[in-house]
């Protein structure tokens, strides 16, 4: 049947809008350190960009601390530099052949800030989840249009788009609070 398949792929689309949005709020720090802060940051590695966990190892020895130990010594100047041009706000320390990153404790208004921007993430991947419904819809439309479909089979895969698009809606909204608790406790 014609509709599974516009119906499926709209679910596999809305899958990935909420895993791009899973990646993008690790980068939102609460009070601890984790090299997710850090390994999507892209680096001028010999004129190409390239993400950080592809250039070092990213440890946390401690709860306020990150270690960059890049694979390659002559990179640190190239991952500071990266670092400090970033939104991060934390000045590295080159120490040798490794970066040492000191992770301040946030202020109220810092964690409201991430917060709004947590939440904003989230608007962006409701947008993207339903523009995934729109764009469904009108397929479906077009194939009814086209005698490909019945009435009532539109009715059904328009009924499970709308399902699905709230179920996709409900996780973004599960996962954008679960991060805005994660900021505002630490």
């Amino acid at each position: 049947m014609a509709t599974l398949g516009v119906v499926s792929d709209g679910r596999t689309k809305m899958q990935k809008a909420v895993e791009v949005l899973q990646d993008d709020l690790k980068a939102f720090r609460g009070g601890r350190a984790t090299p997710a802060l850090v390994e999507h940051i892209k680096v001028d590695y010999y004129g190409t960009p390239t993400p950080m966990k592809a250039l070092a190892t990213i440890s946390t020895p401690e709860s306020d601390m990150l270690l960059i130990k890049p694979f390659d010594p002559a990179s640190v100047k190239d991952i500071e530099k990266a670092i400090k041009s970033s939104d991060l706000s934390i000045a590295p320390q080159v120490e040798g052949k490794f970066i040492r990153l000191n992770i301040p404790p946030l202020s109220e208004e810092r964690r409201k800030h991430l917060v709004q921007q947590a939440k904003q993430a989230g608007e962006q991947t409701k947008i993207s989840v339903r523009n995934v419904r729109r764009d469904a819809n009108k397929t479906l439309e077009k194939q009814q249009k086209d005698s490909q479909i019945t009435e009532d089979d539109l009715n059904s895969a328009k009924k499970q788009m709308d399902d699905i698009t709230k179920e996709f809606s409900d996780k973004v909204d599960a996962m954008v609070t679960h991060k805005s608790n994660e900021i505002m406790k630490d």
